[in-house]
């Protein structure tokens, strides 16, 4: 790609940010928490179906997917999950096929009091978007859609296939990606542009997601001496898996990227509800807990070890030595993921940042996951990260950098016309 052509993207982008940010303004503003994102994804396939992108857009089939690597199980109501696929067929084929994903669903916002403006009524103060899911990911979906629009109003096309894919699920289990895979979808290299702070995604962990389930004793207050209160050992149980976690964090001392943080394993009790009457000893308990695994670390074998951690902090409870918690897996269990065999598409996208940046693209290692994960571990597709800056992720405020959007968006532009080849239109 020559110096003109690169230019002519670059200020393609340029033209159209008013209106990218439009379009993600009203993405942002659709509230698509887990099992609402059906307006969402109507609003991808118009989009797609406006540029002139051939639109598959189905319902997702949990039992199609229990049998394939990093399947997490779903507690929800799942009959109105959708994916929804665009796919760009070129006229000419020249170069290597690539996925462009992102994620529509995002977490809830919590107390609305605590925002400084509605989570779901997007406004842009000081050179940012503010919103929930501003930052995680809608302004990286959108951001890609653009690039592919800036090399069309360049006067040029891709030639090489292109599948645009909105998922779902990927705060939660990560299915709407791996449906995309059931499906049949392929490509020599994936692109989802998460929120990374202009760095490329080189190693990030895995999840497990999972449920204490804890019984008490329930009397009145008045003889709690003769009771058993499930909340007070669900504290025993979660004080037991904070050690867990200490464990796992000397063991990350020796991965080759990992050892480089101080505590990439992070637990987390996310959710407690227990309990029945604030004058009666609780009989019940539950707490929805997440935490990290690292890259070759298997999601079986660390199931096994916070089942015997819980075990034996039961054993040490004078109720619950009698009265078993129970664990269930209450959602991810997804292994980390190493970018490796990228060769390729990591120095095509190198050319691209060193145009837009200046310079080499820095690594990062990541102590969240994302949706690389299948397509790498699954079929050997290199998958990259690589996205804007924002900040308060899943918390209030969220916010993405605007002009780190222009400049990510700039860098998947430059990064698709170099991977997939271009040609005038």
């Amino acid at each position: 790609m020559n110096a003109d052509t690169q230019q002519r993207i670059l200020d393609a982008v340029d033209a159209g940010f008013e209106a990218q940010l439009a379009t993600t303004r009203d993405f942002v503003a659709i509230p698509s928490t887990r099992g609402a994102e059906g307006p969402c994804q109507d609003m991808m396939g118009d989009l797609l179906r406006a540029r002139g992108y051939e639109v598959d857009d189905w319902h997702v089939n949990v039992d199609e997917l229990r049998d394939l690597r990093g399947f997490g199980p779903i507690e929800h109501d799942f009959s109105k999950a959708r994916t929804v696929v665009g796919t760009y067929r070129p006229q000419t084929s020249g170069g290597k096929s690539l996925i462009l994903q992102g994620h529509c669903d995002v977490v809830p916002a919590g107390p609305l009091e605590l925002w400084d403006t509605p989570p779901f009524a997007p406004v842009i103060k000081d050179g940012k978007m503010y919103g929930r899911g501003a930052c995680d990911m809608k302004s990286g979906t959108i951001g890609a859609l653009y690039a592919l629009d800036a090399i069309k109003a360049a006067g040029l096309r891709p030639t090489a296939r292109i599948h645009f894919q909105s998922v779902i699920e990927e705060e939660s289990t990560g299915v709407g990606a791996l449906s995309t895979l059931q499906r049949g979808y392929r490509a020599d290299a994936c692109f989802i542009p998460e929120p990374t702070g202009g760095k490329m995604v080189r190693s990030q962990v895995g999840v497990i997601w999972f449920r204490l389930r804890v019984k008490g004793h329930p009397t009145h207050v008045a003889f709690a001496g003769s009771g058993a209160n499930a909340i007070m050992a669900a504290y025993h149980l979660i004080q037991a898996l904070q050690k867990l976690e200490i464990e796992w964090n000397e063991r990350a001392k020796s991965d080759r990227h990992f050892k480089t943080l101080n505590h990439p394993i992070n637990f987390n009790p996310g959710i407690i509800k227990g309990g029945d009457w604030a004058s009666s000893v609780p009989a019940w308990c539950d707490v929805d807990c997440r935490i990290a695994v690292l890259p070759g670390w298997s999601i079986a074998d660390h199931q096994k070890e916070i089942l015997a951690c819980v075990a034996a902090a039961a054993r040490n409870h004078r109720f619950l030595a009698n009265n078993p918690p129970e664990v269930e897996w209450s959602g991810f269990l997804s292994e980390g993921y190493e970018l490796t065999n990228a060769a390729a598409p990591e120095a095509a996208f190198g050319k691209a940042f060193n145009a837009v940046y200046g310079g080499a693209v820095e690594d990062l290692v990541f102590t969240a996951l994302t949706d690389t994960r299948f397509y790498g571990l699954n079929h050997g597709i290199p998958s990259l990260c690589f996205g804007p800056s924002g900040g308060e992720i899943h918390g209030f405020n969220e916010y993405v950098d605007l002009e780190s959007l222009k400049k990510s968006t700039k860098a998947m532009a430059l990064f698709i016309a170099e991977w997939c080849g271009v040609e005038k239109g």
